[in-house]
């Protein structure tokens, strides 16, 4: 038996219901639910990461298409929420598996203190034997503040709690070099080792997936580079063979497997990184961006060459090289309006030019998290 382990497993709307119809998948649900219980009773933690509330809302109601306003689909989503829940209670009762429901938003992941209760929630679930079924609150999250699909959202759950696996369960077997349902010619991918290896396939990736759901292989690869960072394997296999998720703890090669980060980065920066959505951008003179990637320095406003977005100091920003390529995301000590009157100058002039003594640093090291290692980066 493979070593105890805490788990997430995301399944998506395309393999709870048929992408054409929104009819529920009830055999692959169910073989789903006795795999999650075979797992707990080997003694795994387990966290279901669940869609499946718009498009059983929708079916609910008779509707022929996605919600495509914002206020349709909470409508539909609070109908339909009920009953995925109701189902999944009845599958999991006949095997005697207590479960429980968590609905988050991003803002409970952007807070600090509620990031750390949702983490204390969680573990609490976890040491009480219950498996947590998390889906997005879809009824009251605006449009700012959703996670966008629920691959992203499996894998801040599992950066959260700090698991070891992740697993994608969707509608094909493991990633290819094109679709395999269009080219003949597609190449599996069996396994990527490298953070450099997700961006390459980022760029080449789809967008949406099926009608019925809204995570295409480009949010299962953002996905993977937010848990591997995390130090957390990434498997992406079939929705409808639940028991791969079995097969890859015990070391078989099923799906696509995504390498942790021999480095991962400590929890705070991890929130940092994943959980606060920037809301603003900093571009970096050549030194400055090397003093970042190689050296590990802080960001001072000397380095910085412009600004974009009207962020407030303590918001979480993007860092990027002069060609506008992302490397680090951090948390700025400055609002956008103080730092456009200082960025370029000397952290000894700050006092003067504010008419008030500030931080030295615009991004300290220890709010600062590099967007890819080192290694990775020309």
């Amino acid at each position: 038996m493979s070593p105890v382990q805490t788990l997430v497993v995301k399944i998506g709307t395309s393999s709870l219901t048929g992408t054409s119809t929104g009819q529920f998948a009830l055999s692959t649900l169910a073989a789903l639910v006795e795999t999650l219980c075979t797992l707990r009773q080997q003694g795994h933690q387990v966290v279901l990461v669940s869609s499946g509330a718009v498009g059983i809302g929708c079916r609910r109601l008779n509707l022929t298409e996605r919600p495509k306003t914002l206020a349709m689909k909470q409508a539909v989503a609070a109908v339909g929420q009920g009953r995925l829940m109701r189902i999944y209670d009845d599958l999991f009762s006949a095997l005697n598996q207590p479960i429980a429901q968590v609905l988050l938003t991003r803002s409970d992941l952007a807070q600090r203190s509620r990031y750390v209760n949702s983490y204390r929630t969680f573990r609490q679930l976890l040491q009480l034997g219950v498996i947590p079924i998390v889906n997005e609150n879809d009824t009251v999250a605006v449009e700012e503040l959703k996670f966008g699909d629920n691959d992203t959202l499996s894998a801040l759950v599992a950066s959260l709690i700090g698991a070891q696996w992740l697993f994608l369960l969707t509608d094909v077997d493991r990633l290819y070099s094109a679709d395999p349902r269009s080219n003949p010619e597609a190449q599996p991918i069996i396994a990527i080792d490298r953070l450099a290896d997700i961006q390459a396939l980022k760029a080449v990736a789809g967008g949406q997936g099926s009608a019925w759901g809204t995570g295409g292989m480009l949010t299962k690869l953002e996905a993977a580079q937010i848990a591997t960072k995390a130090g957390v394997r990434t498997v992406i296999t079939d929705g409808r063979q639940p028991h791969n998720v079995v097969k890859a703890l015990a070391g078989e090669a099923v799906g696509t497997q995504f390498a942790p980060s021999p480095r991962p980065s400590p929890a705070r920066k991890r929130w940092i990184a994943a959980g606060l959505a920037p809301t603003g951008r900093l571009h970096l003179d050549p030194g400055a961006t090397r003093a970042i990637l190689k050296g590990g320095k802080s960001l001072l406003a000397a380095g910085i060459t412009r600004l974009e977005g009207d962020f407030e100091a303590q918001d979480a920003v993007v860092i990027c090289a002069d060609s506008g390529e992302e490397i680090a995301r951090g948390m700025t000590n400055y609002s956008a309006q103080d730092l456009t009157q200082i960025l370029g100058h000397r952290s000894e002039d700050i006092p003067a030019i504010l008419g008030f003594v500030g931080a030295d640093t615009v991004v300290h090291r220890d709010n600062l998290v590099v967007a890819a290692d080192t290694d990775d980066v020309g």
